[in-house]
Order: C-alpha cells, then sequence, then structure tokens
C-alpha cells in the first residue's frame, strides 16, 4: 500500500510539472522570449508557481493525497 502512495505521488509530481511548464511556456511565448532566457523564464515560473500552491496547501493543513489532489488543480490554474 505504501508502494502505491508513493507511486502515486510520483506520478502526481510529474504531473504538477508538466502543467507549470505549460503555462510558462505559454507566458514565455507571449514575452518572445528565446534560448537561455526563455530557459531561465520557465525554470523559474515553475518552481515560483508550485512553491506557492505548496504553500497554500500547508496554510490549509492539507496532507498526503488531499494535498497532492489540491497542488495539481492549484497548478493548473497557475
Amino acid at each position: 500500500m505504501k508502494k502505491l502512495f508513493a507511486t502515486l505521488a510520483l506520478l502526481g509530481a510529474l504531473s504538477i510539472s508538466a502543467h507549470a511548464d505549460d503555462s510558462c511556456q505559454a507566458q514565455a511565448a507571449a514575452k518572445k522570449l528565446h534560448g537561455a532566457a526563455e530557459t531561465s523564464f520557465i525554470k523559474k515560473c515553475s518552481s515560483g508557481s508550485k512553491a506557492k500552491c505548496e504553500t497554500d496547501a500547508k496554510a490549509k493543513n492539507l496532507h498526503g493525497a488531499a494535498e497532492t489532489s489540491f497542488v495539481t488543480k492549484c497548478m493548473k490554474g497557475a
């Protein structure tokens, strides 16, 4: 059972980063960034969005699957 939860958490983390990359990619395209500037922007954007969502989850005192679900939904909206 613990392996199942660990696997689900890993899959959730991967999907979170994928969603963050999508919206950050769109923002980079709107700013017409290319090359190193684009890469740097996307990296900062993705980590900043995820950090904010994780902080919000902690403020709501969420843990486990509820936290993962909240962060995933939060990242989709970011």
